[in-house]
């Protein structure tokens, strides 16, 4: 099945000490299930012995299947999860994390949150040293990558042998290791990723994707993990924090912003909602609209639409209402019409179009496919005018550091000449938000501070597979 929506690949969530790991676990993963909705997992310290319970579906499905010794085991110390989706290698069970192994006599195990651009050459190197892999997913190199350095210092420290793995790793890597007695949080040099650290009361810590698991677990947050910092909690539950690499530069992706944390989340320090909503007032200076009403493309157009209503003022409508019941996965394959999937999922309210000149905000388009069927369906409604405004600047190159991007060649902005882009899309008029526009409206850093690769082609880093960016047996993207 193809995607209309770029796919962020997962989401991570640990906590150290305090009470309930398995409920402040199950809610801080739960809050982050937009981050990946094919599999989930967990690895616990059970009783003293480390064990991982995973599988596919969603977060609370796989939670309802844990074991019973662990629900009833008082001692649960410290927990990693996962949330996934799939790229390249396909649904494999046995890709959903952490991944737990046997390493220098200990169960180690590791959930990843980014995309290594070096994987396939890391792959080929190990592979000819004989090493046999179990997945398809570039997070199992960190693993073997760990193992061979242990190997070279005689069972030496873990945790300088995973600082040795990382010097082998190239691109977006935001970690959670654990071990019997450590939990460990990594983030790469540039700091593409999020990560964030926040406290409880009771003495317990927990790491996350996204701040609004800190808060739905009822954590406080304390900071981000930094680019290049190591930080481990061990036997005593005390946060040691330690810097494995130098940030040559920093280079959030910005498409956080624009699509994939929620609103309620502070990522790279700004409020995703505030900064979506400035993405919405800017869109409305730049590329103002002759419209009766403003209406959002639920659920991710709809704070850049209420900025655009505000600094416009024209009156903002939900003409459109979601099927929250229809899931990516669950689509019926014998459906073929691509309107057909798109009013299964998002439905016009007639009363509120028929006869207006509609303006569409929506966060992004990508393969243009489903925006072409939305708008035809309000064409059929009476809708005298579709306008459309979008909140970022064309999609037109690839990602290799943690977003499921289609190729450069299915990309719309790269198929369609811009002056033909309103008719491919049979809008009455289309404008994407510049930029310079985009980037004025994140304030805790500066500009350059934010990966805007797959709108510029900019790489913060040079990834080795940006002119064959397929990979027909693995599963880039850690997942």
């Amino acid at each position: 099945m193809t995607f209309p929506k770029a796919r962020e690949h997962c989401g991570l969530c640990g906590v150290s000490g305090g009470e309930s790991i398995l409920e402040r676990v199950h809610l801080g993963l739960h809050s982050l299930q937009h981050r990946g909705q094919e599999a989930a997992g967990i690895m616990v310290n059970v009783d003293g012995r480390c064990r991982v319970h995973k599988s596919a579906g969603l977060v609370d499905a796989v939670f309802r299947a844990i074991p019973l010794d662990w629900r009833q085991c008082r001692n649960l110390p410290r927990a990693i999860s996962h949330v996934r989706y799939s790229t390249a290698g396909g649904s494999k069970e046995n890709n959903a994390q952490p991944l737990m192994v046997e390493m220098a006599g200990q169960r180690v195990g590791i959930a990843h949150n980014g995309t290594l651009c070096n994987a396939l050459s890391v792959r080929r190197k190990l592979q000819h040293e004989g090493v046999i892999f179990q997945t398809t997913t570039d997070t199992e190199l960190i693993l073997h990558l760990m193992a061979r350095s242990l190997t070279k210092r005689h069972h030496g420290d873990l945790w300088e042998a995973l600082e040795e793995a990382l010097g082998e790793v190239r691109g977006a890597f935001s970690l959670l290791l654990m071990s019997h007695d450590y939990l460990v949080a990594v983030r790469d040099p540039f700091g593409f990723r999020p990560l964030s650290i926040g406290d409880f009361d009771d003495g317990g810590y927990m790491v996350a994707s996204e701040t609004i698991a800190l808060q739905v677990a009822g954590a406080r947050y304390l900071r981000e993990v930094a680019p290049g910092e190591m930080v481990i909690w061990g036997p005593n539950n005390t946060m040691v924090s330690h810097r494995f690499a130098e940030s040559p530069r920093r280079a959030h992706c910005i498409f956080e912003h624009v699509y994939f944390a929620r609103p309620g989340s502070f990522v790279f320090g700004d409020s995703v909602y505030e900064v979506r909503k400035a993405m919405g007032r800017r869109l409305a200076r730049e590329a103002p609209v002759d419209a009766d009403v403003i209406v959002p493309v639920p659920d991710s157009g709809m704070y850049a639409a209420l900025g655009y209503a505000e600094e416009s003022g024209i009156p903002l409508d939900m003409g459109l209402t979601r099927n929250h019941y229809v899931g990516r996965t669950f689509i019926d394959p014998g459906i073929t019409s691509r309107r057909k999937m798109v009013m299964r999922k998002l439905q016009p309210i007639v009363e509120a179009l028929r006869g207006k000149r509609v303006c569409l905000i929506e966060d992004s388009i990508v393969r243009g496919s489903t925006s072409r069927a939305r708008v035809q369906t309000l064409r059929d409604i009476g809708t005298k005018e579709v306008h459309m405004r979008v909140s970022c600047p064309p999609h037109r190159f690839g990602c290799f550091f943690g977003i499921d991007f289609p190729r450069r060649e299915e990309l719309l902005a790269n198929k369609v000449p811009p002056d033909q882009l309103c008719r491919t899309l049979r809008l009455d008029s289309l404008v994407y938000l510049s930029q310079e526009g985009m980037l004025s409206c994140v304030k805790a850093f500066k500009p350059e501070d934010y990966c805007c690769a797959c709108f510029d082609g900019n790489y913060p880093t040079p990834p080795e597979l940006v002119e064959n960016p397929t990979l027909p047996f693995f599963d880039a993207g850690g997942p």
